[in-house]
Parts: structure tokens; sequence; C-alpha cells
């Protein structure tokens, strides 16, 4: 068993707090028994139950900060684009962001429009963060495949059929019907991301890049620096 899993397959990152861990392993039996949860964790706490070794709270923070740290070592192992150079702005561009967005610092939104495979005009706005989380994106850097928007991203429109569609990912919200038009909402500091090219600023911690890019009809980023709510 690895040295943080404990019982019911689970390890020690899966807890929020210490005693949340010594309870997840007292059972119904146990406080049949012992009719307290303070005592039944505290012969968690000992190694009387549970645990056979015991397991006291320095023990489990020092584990909880010693996995947050390999999680950390194995993100950026992951990062595909590393130590590659690329001739074209757009892989440049995914290049500069693949690190931030996969250790949650930034979250980029990518607006794209091209032609599909079926010669059709696409355009959309993409969550980086989202699609490096959910895709293997080294066909892309490797050029066989290209980076494109889908019905599932933030936001799609086939030109041909007039087929529209968007859903909120994991790190934004779609606001369709704002007073600035469609804007998306950051979930991790609740600020909002205006694409609009014609207002002043984009929102806070929030930039607006045009990538020069000859292999796609146009490429604009939108940059957004993670703060956390205050």
């Amino acid at each position: 068993m690895a040295e943080e899993e404990v019982a019911g397959g689970k390890n020690v990152a899966d807890y929020s707090t210490f005693e949340e861990f010594l309870s997840s392993q007292v059972t119904q039996l146990d406080l049949g028994y012992l009719e307290d949860i303070n005592v039944a964790r505290k012969l968690v706490e000992l190694g009387y139950r549970g645990t056979k070794e015991g397991y006291s709270e320095e023990q489990f923070w020092a584990k909880k900060a010693a996995i947050e740290a390999r999680k950390q070592i194995h993100s950026v192992k992951t990062i595909v684009s590393a130590g590659k150079t690329y001739d074209d702005a757009m892989l440049r561009a995914l290049q500069q962001r693949e690190e931030g967005n996969r250790t949650g610092k930034n979250a980029s939104i990518f607006f794209v429009r091209d032609k599909n495979e079926y010669g059709q005009e696409i355009s959309g706005y993409i969550d980086y963060a989202h699609r490096l989380a959910t895709e293997d994106i080294t066909p892309v850097f490797e050029g066989k495949k290209r980076f494109l928007p889908r019905p599932t991203d933030l936001s799609f429109l086939n030109w041909e059929t007039m087929s529209v569609s968007g859903k909120e990912s994991p790190h934004y919200k779609v606001i369709a019907k704002s007073m600035s038009g469609m804007v998306f909402r950051n979930k991790k500091d609740g600020k909002i991301l205006n694409p609009d090219p014609f207002v002043g600023g984009h929102g806070d911690n929030s930039s607006r890049t045009i990538v020069p890019t000859t292999k796609y009809t146009s490429v604009i980023i939108f940059d957004h620096y993670n703060r956390r709510k205050t």
C-alpha cells in the first residue's frame, strides 16, 4: 500500500481536515461501543483502529504537503511543448501559455476562426486550460492536428449551417445576455473577461493579443491571470 494510502482506497489528500481523516476510519460499530466520536478518533490516531501504525496530526499535514508537491512536479513534467522551438506564431502562443494554464496561474481563452475538415467556416472561444486537461495536445504541437473550436467549447458557430452552441467550463461561466454582449466570468476570482474589441479594457487582470499566424483565418487570445477572491 502506498505510504499516503489509507482505509477504503482513499489517500490523505482526499480529506480537508485531520478530524475528517480520522472520522473516515470510525465505524458504526465503534460508535456503538464507545458512544463518543472524539474517543473513536483518538483510537484511530493512536493506531488502535484504522491505520495500524497510527497517524498524528503533524504526519497528516506533512503527508498532504508532500502529495501536493508531487502533483506540482508531475504537472511540470507534462508540459509537452517544453524545450521545443516552433516557427508558427500559433504554436508559439500555445507553448508560451501551456505551463501557466496547466498549473492554474493563467486561464487563457483562445478565439479561433478557420475552416473545419469539411471546408465549413467555424469560430469559437476555447478555454485553453480545460482543453489541456481533457485532451492530449501533443498532436497539435507536432503539427498533426489543428487547434479548432468544438460545440462543447465556451462558444461555437458554424457559419455555413448557422449552428450555434456554447457550454460553460470548469474555469468560466458564459454570460450570453449581458449589457456588453457575451462575456465570461472566471470561476476562481469572479472577474469578468469581456472579449469585445471595442471596449476600453477586457477586465481586471486580463489582456488581449492578436496572433499573426498564417495557418488560421484568425486567432485572438484573452489571457486572464487568476487571483483568489478576497
